[in-house]
């Protein structure tokens, strides 16, 4: 029999938009006490047996008129109230602001579920329950299971602090601390400079301002989610964490950590408050009494979702801070175009440090490299002489490490026919050939194979040259010319955390820079140009924030010497005119109607289909429609890159106002297109094809 009078509402885990809604089904007694808002469920789906997973979202009364009988619930998978009202609440807020699932985003915010890690937090927190109990004290809902810490808020302070909370420094006497209890919207300059722990452990300033802060929320009894791009940014996060928080007050969520272990940490954030870092999915981890939600360099593109509905992380952190009413914090490197749209608006508050710390950089555009050595090592004179000053210590300054950053991995990325200057590509599937290492034989990038006997499409020469010279060929370079000096290679082949304070050449790919003890004596940007090269519109911010991340691993007084880049763009980063940028980018935009000034809407898909989309949005909800246009897809190894003519895509301009009118008609024609019945392919009786309609809204990279 069912409990009488009480309906349980669940979400279905599918990834289908019609069944993208709230089913009602009935409670049966023998699972009325377990059958509460948050669990897993298993539910009955029409027929055929057939059952479906999903979580219970609320109980409540059955709605008015029905008559009809509820199919009953099949099974409570977990006890474990995984799902919070507020994640809840996210979930569906940000997929309707999409026109995608809310299932898509809970799979995101709700690890899988591990049995052996779920029981033992449950024994733990009756163990903990039962204890309490016998001592006869008592214990609150959100106590923490298994930790060995005293009532959370209550806790000394961290690690390796001691006295007292650490004040952040350089923003005057507690002027951030303040702003953060007051729940205000903050975009924060960041202090370009390296500092060391109590342990000897150097970080970015930025990761001690952060840990500050989310200490500070953890003391008073809030929860802070702290969200940054990469594992390099994590690691010196939880460095600076260490410091002034205890362990027990630090969950990690990691998108490189076992199953296991993520499901451990996603538990022990549902116990009570703590200091929840990780990449980007981190913004929807459960938190009580959220306190403190910041992202740091939100402009990175490690923060655009790659997965349906494509959520970016400052526009999941911007709907959660709307809804909790927490302050919010972005900040980065420099100010990313839309963090300095909502400054404009009013939306957030700008604050900056007290003193404005600028990088000691020196611009070579015009320069030339007259010495044989720099020439060798393909970098001005100005910049050799930098690096070698900094090498022997001949300039007053420390001997010291030198960071050279350069644009692309591998040894030569990119190589064309010698004669005609052609791009060289495999004879099997037409995928671009490079070298792996001095005298290699030419190898593809798409399929492996060794090209030893290629030639010429065109003109049928057999020699080839270099075109690109990735950070291999880079640092055979400056190993000629800086001879007895030790070269160290970084980038994702060669993964290196961290350096000492001895001298050597540390030649590292962009965002792959380790940290020096102490700081580098010299920093050189190479392949400025080349970056600069890539079509996007995100490519100068893009390129900034590569060369001031740079900047900053310098020892304080150390030059940066930017090479080959000239014009607005260097300018500004060598004044560090960084919001002034961000300012100039956005008026740029809005006279372009390019975003953030507006928002896109891409739909992908058949021409057909595409058109309907097109012809249920109201045209009095858009700007204008770009396209529809043939879209190139890779089409595998027996061609490289091909036009899909069966495929087109069309890209919708609108103001934010009409967002949620444009999301809301789109889903409507998805929904529509996924229920229609698709004829069978000939041969192919009781076979349905899969609907092949994309949407994404806000892409970062469609104009």
């Amino acid at each position: 029999m069912a409990a009488a009078g009480r309906v349980a509402r669940v979400v279905l885990d599918s990834p289908l938009p019609q069944l993208d809604h709230l089913f009602d089904y009935s409670i049966p007694e023998h699972l009325a006490e377990e059958a509460v808002p948050g669990v897993r469920v298993r539910v009955p789906l029409r027929s055929a047996g057939r059952v479906a997973d999903g979580y219970l979202v609320e109980v409540g009364d059955p709605d008015d008129g029905y008559e009809g009988t509820l199919s009953p619930l099949e099974a409570v998978v977990s006890p474990a109230r995984v799902l919070t009202p507020g994640v809840w609440r996210l979930a569906r807020r940000l997929a309707d602001r999409s026109a995608g699932t809310a299932s898509d985003i809970l799979r995101l915010a709700v690890p899988g579920r591990m049995v052996r890690v779920e029981k033992a937090w449950m024994a733990s927190r009756a163990a903990a329950a039962a204890a309490a109990t016998s001592s006869g004290e008592s214990m609150s809902e959100s106590a923490s299971s298994g930790d060995q810490m005293s009532q959370l808020g209550e806790g000394g302070v961290g690690v390796g602090a001691a006295g007292g909370p650490v004040p952040v420094r350089g923003y005057g006497q507690r002027a951030l601390e303040d702003a953060v209890a007051r729940d205000e919207r903050i975009a924060l300059r960041a202090i370009p400079r390296l500092v060391a722990l109590p342990d000897g452990t150097w970080v970015g300033e930025w990761a001690v301002t952060l840990a500050t802060l989310a200490a500070d929320c953890w003391r008073g009894g809030r929860t802070a989610i702290v969200a940054v791009p990469d594992h390099r940014d994590l690691e010196q996060l939880a460095a600076a964490l260490a410091a002034v928080a205890p362990p027990e007050a630090v969950v990690r969520a990691d998108a490189g950590q076992t199953n296991p272990d993520r499901y451990r940490g996603f538990l022990q954030a549902l116990s009570g408050p703590r200091i929840v870092i990780g990449n980007r999915s981190v913004v929807y981890a459960p938190a009580e009494r959220l306190g403190l939600l910041a992202v740091w360099e939100d402009s990175d593109p490690l923060h655009a979702e790659p997965l349906s509905p494509y959520v970016h992380t400052r526009d999941a952190a911007l709907v959660r801070q709307e809804l909790e009413g927490c302050a919010l914090l972005l900040s980065g490197n420099i100010r990313s175009v839309e963090a300095q749209r909502l400054v404009e608006l009013g939306w957030l508050r700008d604050i900056g440090p007290e003193r404005v710390l600028t990088p000691k950089v020196v611009l070579t555009a015009n320069q030339q490299a007259p010495e044989p050595m720099a020439r060798a090592a393909r970098i001005p004179s100005t910049a050799w002489r930098t690096a070698r000053e900094a090498l022997d210590g001949t300039s007053g300054r420390p001997r010291g490490p030198v960071l050279v950053q350069v644009a692309r991995p591998g040894y030569a990325p990119v190589i064309a026919c010698a004669k005609c200057g052609q791009a060289a590509r495999c004879t099997y599937c037409k995928g671009p050939l490079h070298q792996t290492r001095a005298g290699a034989p030419p190898s593809c990038t798409v399929c492996g194979r060794l090209a030893t006997d290629w030639q010429c499409e065109h003109c049928e020469h057999r020699r080839f040259r270099l075109v690109t010279v990735g950070s291999g060929r880079t640092a055979e370079e400056l190993g000629r010319a800086f001879p007895g000096i030790r070269v160290i290679l970084a980038d994702g082949d060669h993964p290196v955390q961290r350096v000492g304070a001895a001298p050597a050449l540390v030649v590292a790919t962009r965002g792959a820079e380790p940290i020096a003890e102490g700081g580098y004596q010299a920093v050189l940007l190479l392949d400025g140009e080349r970056m600069l090269a890539r079509e996007s519109l995100h490519v100068a911010e893009d390129c900034l924030r590569w060369w001031q991340s740079a900047a900053g691993l310098a020892a304080a007084g150390a030059p940066t010497v930017l090479v080959g880049v000239g014009g607005p763009l260097a300018r500004d980063f060598a004044t560090g005119r960084l919001v002034d940028f961000a300012h100039e980018e956005l008026v740029d935009r809005r006279e372009l109607r390019f975003p953030p000034a507006v928002r896109l809407a891409s739909v992908t898909g058949a021409e057909a289909t595409v058109a309907e989309v097109l012809a249920a949005v109201d045209s009095g909800l858009l700007i204008d429609v770009l396209g529809p246009a043939p879209v190139e897809q890779d089409a595998g190894p027996a061609r490289a890159v091909r036009p899909a003519p069966d495929l087109v895509r069309a890209v919708l301009r609108f103001e934010y106002a009409h967002g949620a009118e444009v999301a809301a008609a789109v889903r409507a024609a998805v929904v529509k297109n996924a229920t229609r019945r698709r004829r069978a392919p000939a041969g192919k009786a009781g076979y349905r094809p899969a609907p092949t309609l994309r949407v994404r809204f806000d892409d970062p990279e469609i104009l």
